[in-house]
């Protein structure tokens, strides 16, 4: 009888152990900023991010050669993008501010600040041609960058959106990192 009885132990604490890995492993829990192959469920790669947090999208214009800095904020339900800084007018540069936002020339550079696009989630391309395309994270004391072609091949297209991955999920994608 006591045999069975610690047969019974053993496999009830069996399954509570399988059933407690599987929660681990499989359920969603950490936030990221994940890159998906364009019109599939392939996530190729992703940057642990939480609410508030910013990044930049930099890409050199393919007329120009200059960088245009897309600066983002992290919400609840996406992304919402905060400002844009190029250095000259063109094919696909905004000319000027719209509603709330504001245009300012400094360094340089045109401003278009307090912008409020808000995306749930939006295609973004590498660089093809002009190859020179990275992402920045982290604050000014401790600001990381990563260029992405040390990530995805040239001209590859993505859909980026904001989601909590499980740990299964982080294993079949890469992490972005310096």
């Amino acid at each position: 009888m006591f045999r069975a009885k610690q047969k019974t132990v053993t496999a009830a604490t069996l399954i509570v152990c399988f059933i407690l890995i599987g929660v681990a492993v499989f359920i969603p829990y950490k936030q990221a900023l994940v890159f998906y192959k364009k019109n599939s469920d392939q996530l190729k790669i992703y940057l642990p991010i939480q609410t508030g947090d910013t990044f930049q999208l930099i890409w050199k214009h393919s007329i120009h050669k200059t960088d245009v800095v897309e600066k983002y904020v992290v919400k609840d339900e996406g992304i919402e993008q905060y400002e844009i800084v190029y250095e000259h007018f063109g094919i696909g540069m905004p000319s000027n501010a719209t509603g709330d936002e504001e245009y300012v020339y400094e360094n340089g550079k045109h401003h278009i600040k307090n912008m409020s696009n808000f995306f749930p989630e939006f295609n973004w391309r590498n660089g093809k041609k002009v190859s020179e395309n990275r992402i920045v994270w982290g604050n000014s004391d401790n600001e990381h960058i990563a260029w992405m072609n040390d990530f995805v091949d040239p001209g590859e297209l993505f859909t980026i959106k904001i989601e909590r991955l499980s740990l299964w999920e982080r294993l079949k994608g890469e992490k972005i990192h310096e």
